[in-house]
């Protein structure tokens, strides 16, 4: 599925092709927190490093964040350095993924059939977590992977 996004002030678009247009989760760890400008951050989509494209690539900055244990992340997020906006996060690690932020997306976005929230203790008081719907409530890194979670619920799209 082709999925296109944009910051707030248009400075910058991009395009991707997922397979996990779902949105299943919200991490409240401090990093999303305050990267975000909220209770969390909207992510758990897996788009295709190689299918990206990018206008306004010279308004984006980079951002990785410092650790708990005084360590920078490897990953990097994605900025627009006019607006503000959270694009997408990028990790090395896994260099065939980009995950981009659900808040950043154009393309209307299927609602997933459940959710899950992490990094519970890290979360804001005044932020509730998902009632109900949610598949799994963490206080640490999620335990189901991201194409796991789509094809064992028939939401991977080709």
């Amino acid at each position: 599925m082709l999925l296109e996004d944009s910051c707030h002030c248009i400075a910058v678009r991009f395009s991707l092709h997922s397979h996990t247009p779902y949105p299943y989760a919200d991490c409240y760890c401090s990093i999303c927190r305050k990267t975000a400008g909220s209770g969390g951050s909207g992510i758990f989509l897996l788009g295709l490093a190689e299918t990206l494209k990018i206008e306004g690539d010279e308004n984006i900055t980079r951002y990785q964040a410092k650790m708990d244990d005084g360590s920078v992340s490897p990953a990097e997020r994605s900025f627009c350095n006019r607006c503000g906006s959270q694009l997408w996060l990028f990790d090395p690690r896994w260099p065939e993924h980009l995950h981009p932020f659900a808040s950043a997306f154009d393309t209307p976005l299927p609602k997933p059939p459940a959710f899950l929230d992490n990094f519970l203790s890290s979360r804001s008081p005044w932020t509730v977590p998902h009632e109900g719907g949610a598949i799994e409530q963490l206080d640490g890194p999620y335990s189901v992977g991201m194409e796991d979670w789509h094809r064992q619920r028939g939401l991977w799209v080709e």
